[in-house]
């Protein structure tokens, strides 16, 4: 999360061009939204029980379990042609690649709504409900995405999960009873499907990152060079972490009572 706020930052300023990264996660780890409520709808204990990690995200939307996933991050200036004044415009730009990248692994995926939805621009009402921007297989959304806006830099960036521990997932929330629990795990199976669900294949990391930075290339029309951090900027978003997004004040803002 550090890394993705120092490449907005830099690039605001002008110091590195615009940025696909992919990434895993060494540990399960809890994701919330920036202004997400976190008192009544997370169990701690439960974090701690299963030794996962917890982290406040720059962008919004609601929490996210990381786990056996690839995880991408888009940074680029609002000045790029094809970045929208409107984030779910745009999000649909920046879907494309990701469109792309589950057809190159063999997967059937498409957009809840039929893509000629999207092309009024005179008007944002095709992009207030979240549907009208998933992508679905079979019915069942596969991936999810956040976005913010700061200092003229848009930041994307979503989850793609290769397979979905939903045993974890919800024993991380509060419940009133175990039964709506179970409940609630049994309705989250029936309309998410994770990459290797919806692949005749296993898709492993390497394979999936191949797949989704070709198609970026091909739906964006963009041409991609390697980028390495400096030693120094490296040092830089390790003072972000440990100054922001390791510190109680940043991750359990909103909560009445701070985690010990």
């Amino acid at each position: 999360m550090a890394l993705d706020e120092c490449l907005l930052l830099w690039h605001s300023e002008g110091l590195i061009p615009p940025i696909l990264r992919f990434y895993g996660w060494s540990k399960p780890t809890l994701s919330v939204g920036h202004f997400q409520k976190i008192d009544r709808t997370i169990d701690f204990s439960a974090i701690d029980c299963y030794g996962c990690e917890f982290v406040r995200r720059l962008t919004g939307g609601s929490a996210v379990l990381h786990d056996d996933e690839l995880t991408y991050s888009v940074v680029v200036s609002e000045k790029r042609n094809y970045i929208s004044e409107s984030i779910r415009a745009a999000y649909f730009t920046l879907s494309k690649g990701i469109l792309s990248g589950f057809h190159n692994l063999g997967i059937k995926a498409d957009y809840s709504v039929p893509e000629s939805h999207f092309k009024n621009e005179g008007t944002a009402v095709c992009f207030e409900k979240p549907s009208d921007y998933e992508m679905l297989v079979d019915g069942k959304k596969i991936s999810g995405h956040a976005q913010t806006r700061k200092k003229g830099v848009l930041l994307q960036h979503g989850s793609l999960p290769f397979t979905m521990n939903t045993q974890l997932l919800f024993d991380l929330f509060q419940f009133s009873s175990e039964e709506k629990r179970q409940r609630q795990r049994v309705a989250f199976s029936n309309k998410a499907i994770t990459m290797n669900e919806a692949s005749e294949n296993n898709i492993t990391y390497e394979l999936a990152v191949e797949a989704f930075t070709q198609g970026f290339k091909d739906a964006l029309n963009l041409e991609l060079q390697p980028f390495e951090l400096t030693d120094a900027q490296w040092e830089e978003v390790i003072t972000l972490a440990n100054s922001k997004y390791k510190s109680e004040e940043w991750n359990f803002k909103n909560r009445k009572k701070v985690h010990e």
